[in-house]
């Protein structure tokens, strides 16, 4: 029956002694009842082996003596007590589930002795003696000097033990390290020793309680995250998988250095078996729909310092549905839902009316709110009905008042819309399976309510038929499309831009200074008191999140005629469409041929391979019916090849210069070559023969593109051109028309260019490795990218136009969010990738070495390494439907490649 949640807050369980509780000394009804005695550093404690016993619990600041009493042979030097008794006179006691029933202490006041007889008599002195130095430690006056002495003491005792090695899972294990530290659960922490060897992690608690040893296979490990903890970065916590809540081991260290070592091994171990995540990758999964709204946000918490072992760092969830009153749940209607931009404390207007003039009039540190939107007190008001030890912990033996319990749903949703201090959010468990913490199954005796009425189960709103359906239907209200579309708001407010400064001050989100990450610092603060005094504030108090974004989230990518299924991040289902099953558009089978090549890109064989040019291949074009493939080179030639006949059909030279890059024009009549002799050529297939040069650049033109009539170039001469073309007439000679309708400056040379599906957007890269994206339809810069990618290679637009990929010199592909332009992945290669295709979750990439590689970019590694040529991939060709492909080569060559299913 005993756990640490009987001990107080920061306070510490040393060591236990099995003994007998003797009841009316020496008189004929004298009783003993067997059990187990335990020594804390601010308490005694009793658990009798019979559960109708109360558990006794004394605090030492209560205690007016501790001895072992005298006995007959007690004058005499050459004996010591041998009764093993220990006698605690105490001013108060408390009495703990008595016949094993949860409820709140008992308080016992008056002056009692309680007699306890060790079974190891000759224990007593040292007992004694231990108890005499924490009952000092408890009757000092300021609770820094309290702490100060009690940590000494606990100090001592880790340094005179060490970790038994012969608790380890095999012989031939390596010992790497061994340090103190202490296990953290939920309101309290264990002192021990913690081991890593080469196979396993290891905790030893100094008390040996709950078992002797808590161990944790490396083999299994899945995820490890630093953690502050009590202000300060000494946290460690790990898990074995890779989506649970809770983690496995939560382990607070008394240095950095211990910390970050223990770190570095276990990561150490692991980086070859996981991929570490970051914000960023877990927010692409996120937009293309390859996790949920719910395992999103738990990604988030995770990685903002939230842990269920923390209750002053619990996750944080928000609340999404504003309607508790109807009878049917409506998930098409907006007004259903809670305005995720706001806090919980914007979310009434004429509140937020009167928290604004107060933080108008208050002096500085001015803050709106004066409680938070997480704290223990709030976790546990939700969580009461299944941690109701909890409860009584944190709240010293006792329940709240019943009429402030977590009573009703709809009750908790207007208190934070109207209350005048309560601003908080919800918990995970909200949008889980298991509704027992809605229902008091424990048949807890919460008290009665002002009407008279018990508090039992959690009242629901009329809208769900139990509490299972109540979670059911909060689940579907997460992930549903306005959930969807707005979540990034909240986002913001809670782990992002919007959390500190200027912008959260405009978004009304102003907590007290010391709840954020770096309010205060510890170190600077000298006297043990008011350091104590802080602490205890600040966590009880509740704590801002690490901030993990600072400008705007992007929004989630939302299909047309698809919704998330929260069971599986790959299972999909249909949304009502216009389109009967039998009419399936050609475009839905064109995308599902598209999504079945991507699925199976690590097919791709070599089918065939050609020699054409004297130096490396830099552009591929091929006509609509595949039968010719077009190929500059940096030997100065336009190749035309022919699939049929595998033969070189035709070859034109421009210039002298190397020749950059080509297309066709629609139609299949024309070729457009660009040069580094500053010109753009057009060659006419029909006729072959150069049919007209633009002169557009002022150094050599390294990218075209073409899009509906238009044609864009970009240029070493730091500019990208955008030209309005009207074709001229072939049989009358005449030439092309060409009006420069843009240009678009830049500081440095601009090295590739690429345009969306919708045409609305232009992006452009530099040799520095900025990238700008362009508003088309202004000829304006929409966004400028600094991503200093070193010489950027090539970047494309993902076909919903809401990312660019790019890489470059510096081996890295960089995932962009184009509205926001926030960095959201970056996977580093082993090398140069000249070139490549994506379909917005796996690339296909031709290397510096030769090699083709396909990536997974959620999972950020190579999935899949090709051999293709023997010197660097230059270009890069892939058909509509996706399962062919040519690439160009700096070995002169052209492969051509099929997917093989």
């Amino acid at each position: 029956r005993f756990s640490l949640l009987l001990l107080n807050l920061e306070e510490y369980y040393f060591e236990q002694h099995t003994a007998n509780h003797i009841i009316n000394k020496d008189c004929r009804d004298e009783r003993k009842f067997r059990g187990s005695l335990k020594i804390c550093s601010k308490s005694i404690i009793f658990e009798p082996d019979d559960n109708i016993q109360p558990i006794i619990k004394i605090p030492l600041r209560d205690c007016i003596s501790i001895k072992a009493p005298e006995d007959n042979e007690a004058n005499n030097p050459f004996t010591r007590n041998t009764s093993g008794r220990i006698s605690v006179v105490c001013s108060q006691v408390f009495l703990i589930k008595e016949r094993n029933v949860i409820a709140p202490y008992k308080t016992v006041r008056g002056r009692t002795e309680h007699l306890f007889q060790l079974n190891s008599a000759w224990k007593v002195g040292d007992v004694v003696q231990t108890l005499h130095q924490l009952y000092r430690a408890s009757c000092l006056d300021k609770m820094g000097d309290q702490a100060a002495m009690i940590t000494a003491i606990l100090q001592s005792r880790l340094a005179r033990t060490s970790f038994d090695k012969k608790r380890f899972q095999s012989i031939s294990e390596t010992l790497h390290m061994e340090c103190k530290a202490e296990m953290v659960t939920p309101l309290v922490t264990n002192p021990g020793h913690v081991c890593v060897t080469d196979a396993n992690l290891y905790f030893q608690p100094l008390n040996g309680y709950p078992k002797p040893v808590v161990q944790i296979t490396l083999q299994n490990v899945r995820r490890i995250y630093k953690r502050r903890h009590g202000l300060m970065p000494l946290g460690l916590e790990v898990f074995c998988t890779e989506n649970d809540l809770c983690s496995d081991i939560y382990l607070k260290f008394y240095n950095y250095k211990d910390r970050d070592e223990v770190y570095f091994l276990i990561a150490t171990y692991i980086e070859n078996h996981i991929a570490e995540h970051t914000a960023e990758s877990y927010m692409l999964q996120w937009q293309r729909g390859h996790i949920s709204n719910y395992q999103y946000l738990l990604h988030l918490n995770n990685l903002a310092d939230r842990s269920c072992n923390d209750l002053s760092q619990y996750p944080v969830f928000p609340w999404i549905i504003a309607d508790y009153s109807s009878s049917v749940l409506d998930l098409t209607k907006p007004e259903t839902f809670r305005d995720l931009s706001k806090p919980v404390g914007a979310l009434n207007k004429e509140r937020l009316d009167r928290l604004v003039t107060r933080y108008q009039e208050m002096p500085e540190p001015k803050f709106m709110y004066g409680s938070h939107y997480s704290s223990p007190g709030y976790v546990l008001f939700y969580l009461v009905r299944v941690a109701p030890e909890y409860m009584l912990c944190l709240q010293n033996g006792k329940f709240d008042h019943a009429d402030r319990m977590f009573n009703s749903i709809a009750e908790t949703w207007k208190n934070c819309l109207d209350g005048a201090t309560d601003f908080k959010e919800l918990i995970p468990e909200f949008y889980e399976n298991d509704s027992s913490f809605l229902v008091n199954s424990l048949k807890l005796d919460l008290g009665k309510r002002q009407g008279g009425k018990m508090v039992e189960d959690v009242e629901l709103p009329p809208w769900a038929s139990g509490p299972d359906d109540f979670l059911q239907k909060s689940q579907e209200a997460l992930e549903s499309p306005y959930v969807s579309e707005h979540l990034h708001e909240w986002i913001d407010i809670i782990f992002g831009y919007k959390q500190k400064g200027s912008e959260a001050v405009a978004a009304h989100n102003v907590f007290h200074p010391l709840t954020y990450e770096g309010g205060v610092d510890l170190n600077s603060i000298m006297d043990p008191n008011e350091k104590v005094a802080l602490l205890t504030q600040i966590l009880e108090f509740g704590q801002t999140p690490k901030q993990l974004f600072t400008s705007p989230h992007p929004q989630r990518i939302i299909p047309k005629s698809k919704s998330l299924s929260r069971t599986s991040s790959h299972s999909i289902s249909i949304a009502e469409s216009p389109v009967s099953p039998n009419e399936e558009s050609f475009e839905d089978l064109t995308e599902e041929s598209i999504t079945l090549a991507w699925n199976n890109i690590a097919k791709l064989k070599l089918d065939k391979q050609y020699k054409i040019h004297k130096e490396a291949i830099t552009g591929i074009a091929v006509t609509c019916n595949g039968s010719s493939v077009f190929t500059t080179s940096q030997d100065s030639t336009l190749k035309m090849f022919s699939k049929e006949s595998k033969t070189i059909q035709r070859s034109v030279s421009f210039s002298s210069m190397a020749l950059s890059s080509c297309l066709i024009l629609p139609g299949d009549t024309t070729v457009i070559s660009s040069s580094w002799d500053n010109h753009i050529y057009f060659y006419s297939i029909a006729f072959g023969r150069q049919q007209d040069v633009l002169m557009g650049h002022d150094d050599a033109v390294s990218k075209i593109c073409w899009r509906d009539g238009r044609l864009y170039s970009a240029s070493w001469d730091s500019t990208v051109k955008v030209w309005h073309c009207v074709p001229g007439e072939t049989l009358s000679n005449k030439k092309h028309h060409f009006e420069l309708l843009a240009e678009l400056e830049h500081e440095v040379s601009v090295n590739t260019i690429d345009l969306n599906a919708a045409n609305t957007m232009l992006a452009s890269g530099t040799k520095e490795g900025t990238i700008s994206v362009w508003d088309n339809s202004m000829s304006e810069r929409a966004l400028l990218l600094l991503l200093l990618l070193f010489l950027l290679s090539a970047f494309f637009f993902c076909t919903d136009s809401r990312h660019l990929l790019s890489t470059g010199e510096d081996c890295c592909f960089k995932v962009i969010d184009v509205q926001t332009g926030m960095l959201i992945s970056s996977v580093t290669a082993e090398e140069p990738q000249r070139c490549f295709k994506w379909d917005g979750n796996t690339i296909l990439s031709g290397s510096q070495s030769g090699e083709l590689l396909i990536w997974d970019i959620l999972g950020g590694k190579v999935t899949e390494r090709i051999k293709g040529h023997t010197g660097a991939v230059m270009s890069m060709w892939m058909n509509e439907q996706c399962n062919t492909v040519i690439t160009g080569g700096e070995d002169k060559q052209i492969m051509f490649w099929k997917l093989q299913y």
